[in-house]
């Protein structure tokens, strides 16, 4: 009892969802660059000399991440409204090009690559620079779907609202980006699940949406079957094998290669029992498991640290999902609670289909597991979708309050964040005068005096003399 009581009084200070948001992340951003380092130590040593290869490059992407974190909690809930269309905007443009050139590639039967630009599967390659577009598109709906949906309000409840312009947009993200990305599509639907469950919007409309979300599942594995997404040329239908073979899965020998990396993490997995074989003893991660540093590190983690680990980081994720739950009820901004509602269903959503795909209870998708996994592109937008909840986590209103009360120095608010506003005071509406009202509404509510009236024969008596006094 101690303890939860004392639990309950850390929750119940001021700046709790603050720093559970920071700790979470962090500590899931330290787990990650550990593990990206002993995963891809082996693959990194053979192929450029040093063990620290990816560790490098994962840590340039971190710093950069965290200086977006910093730049997004210092913005304004506006600031993020006005950058919702363009980020939206920017992100549907560069999938365009990224499909453009892969149709370019499979017509022409050749490289697609057209100058400086060059396009593999699910990234843009733009001279040195390497871009994955779809994680873009993830932080540009949230910002923009929570600004339309801020600005409909009670208009939700009519099918015309919801079908323009939110309805288009998001068929046209699942057609670009589920023509090679299965999982980032299954990540989109939850995240605008998300924004509308936060909005309040009717039980029917879950229900479309799952009709829809299931339809364009079916397509896509209907155009899988004709090669779509395959990515490389002579491995075409990936995508319809991984499905296939998890709805009904062949013996490991019959099996071939859409199932050798789900087969190794499994087995990563049953090595690492308990607590596992130690950090850096994987023996997986000696080209046993291809995908050891991104897709399936979660296996890594199962394998040299154990059950006790994989606990670790699963308990860190809820404490991030409820964390982003607790801002989103919390917050008075519409658009904040929106956005929040979507930022934590986008990241808890990609843990979960990652996770559930190493672990076999889903078919694999390729995305990758927040905060750990290598990828740049990812590292970088998740971090800036942190630090724009930190903003929000500030703007609550005893969070607010407290700051306001007890600021930091000023050279702390010029160097990481400036104080929030204050929440505004919630005023009466004022009462409107009474409306007499036409000749049939003043009827029918005599009427419902009437019925009102005392009964018996001290009402009785009340009438006689009310119209006595009439006849005077």
């Amino acid at each position: 009892m101690g303890g939860l009581a004392a639990l309950r009084g850390l929750l119940a200070r001021p700046l709790a969802s603050y720093y559970l948001l920071i700790s979470s992340a962090g500590l899931l951003l330290v787990i990650g660059l550990t593990m990206v380092f002993s995963a891809t130590s082996v693959k990194a040593y053979a192929e450029e000399g040093t063990a620290f290869a990816a560790l490098t490059k994962q840590a340039i992407f971190a710093v950069i991440g965290i200086v977006a974190f910093w730049a997004c909690q210092r913005l304004p809930a506006r600031t993020f409204r006005v950058l919702g269309g363009p980020v939206l905007g920017l992100s549907v443009v560069l999938l365009l090009l990224l499909n453009l050139l892969l149709a370019y590639g499979s017509l022409f039967d050749t490289a697609p690559k057209i100058g400086p630009l060059e396009a593999n599967l699910l990234w843009l390659y733009l001279g040195p620079i390497q871009l994955q577009p779809s994680e873009l598109a993830k932080f540009g709906m949230v910002l923009w779907g929570a600004d339309v949906i801020a600005r409909k309000g009670a208009k939700l409840g009519w099918w015309k609202e919801l079908a323009t312009p939110l309805f288009p947009v998001v068929g046209l993200l699942f057609v670009l980006v589920g023509y090679n990305d299965l999982g980032t599509m299954l990540c989109l639907l939850a995240l605008v699940i998300g924004l509308l469950w936060a909005a309040g919007v009717r039980k029917r409309v879950f229900a479309v949406l799952s009709v829809l979300g299931l339809a364009g599942v079916a397509l896509l594995v209907a155009v899988a079957s004709l090669g779509a997404g395959s990515g490389e040329k002579g491995a075409k239908n990936y995508r319809l094998a991984r499905l296939t073979y998890f709805i009904n899965r062949p013996p490991p020998d019959e099996c071939g290669d859409p199932c050798y990396q789900a087969d190794q993490a499994r087995y990563a997995i049953d090595l690492g029992g308990w607590f596992g074989t130690g950090l850096g003893q994987s023996r997986t991660k000696w080209n046993w498991l291809p995908a050891a540093g991104n897709d399936f590190i979660f296996a890594v983690i199962a394998e040299e640290l154990g059950v006790v680990g994989c606990v670790v980081v699963l308990v860190l994720f809820a404490v991030l999902a409820y964390t982003g739950l607790r801002i989103a009820r919390r917050v008075e901004d519409p658009f904040r609670r929106l956005a929040a509602a979507a930022v934590t269903t986008w990241l808890v959503s990609q843990a979960v289909i990652n996770i559930g795909g190493v672990v076999g209870l889903l078919p694999i998708t390729g995305l990758p597991l927040p905060f750990i996994s290598d990828g740049g592109s990812a590292l970088v937008v998740t971090l800036a979708a942190v630090g724009m909840l930190a903003s929000f986590a500030r703007a609550e209103p005893d969070a607010a309050r407290a700051l306001h009360a007890r600021p930091p120095a000023r050279w702390v608010r010029l160097v990481w964040a400036p104080l929030p506003p204050l929440p505004g005071r919630r005023r009466r509406p004022a009462t409107p005068p009474a409306d007499r009202g036409s000749v049939p509404r003043a009827r029918a509510r005599r009427e419902d005096d009437d019925e009102t009236a005392p009964r018996g024969a001290r009402g009785t008596r009340a009438r006689a003399g009310s119209a006595s006094e009439r006849r005077r």
